[in-house]
């Protein structure tokens, strides 16, 4: 997701991370184990005077299967389980409007079991998680695909 969020205008930073959990300061390690009630997450820090919030909703929808209840293409587990974490009641509304837009013109079947949740402490993944994308491009080139990430993508949305 950290590559999807980077390509958009506006997008100052992302930080992948865990949300959601009971375990302070989890390491990939114990959320991996689908013990610690963790998703795995990107933080992102935009300008909102270079694109709006309702953006990166649209961005958001657009790179995952929200039809996947915990995982994400060949993920499983409820680390992987798809959500949007608002921080306020502005952010929660765009959320559930995008959400019942997706419903009424989704151009796929199956039910969106994505949810929308308030934010909780956010604790960032260990730095080789971090712009993994960058850091490793043929190894992340190759789960991409490997995954069924672009195929269930381009299935999905067109």
């Amino acid at each position: 997701m950290e590559e999807a969020f980077d390509k958009v205008p506006g997008v100052i930073s992302t930080v992948s991370g865990y949300m959601g959990g009971h375990v302070k300061n989890p390491t990939y390690e114990q959320v991996s184990t689908a013990r610690t009630g963790h998703a795995e997450v990107v933080q992102i820090e935009y300008d909102s005077s270079k694109v709006t919030y309702a953006k990166l909703l649209e961005v958001f929808w657009r790179n995952i299967d929200p039809t996947q209840k915990d995982a994400q293409f060949c993920d499983y587990g409820p680390q992987y389980r798809s959500g949007i974490f608002f921080h306020d009641e502005e952010q929660k509304r765009l959320a559930d409007a995008s959400r019942t837009t997706l419903v009424k013109n989704k151009p796929f079947k199956g039910e969106i079991v994505t949810e929308i949740t308030k934010t909780s402490q956010f604790y960032p993944a260990e730095g080789y998680h971090q712009d993994y994308y960058t850091k490793n491009p043929a190894r992340y080139k190759f789960y991409k695909s490997g995954c069924g990430r672009e195929s269930r993508l381009k299935q999905l949305w067109g």
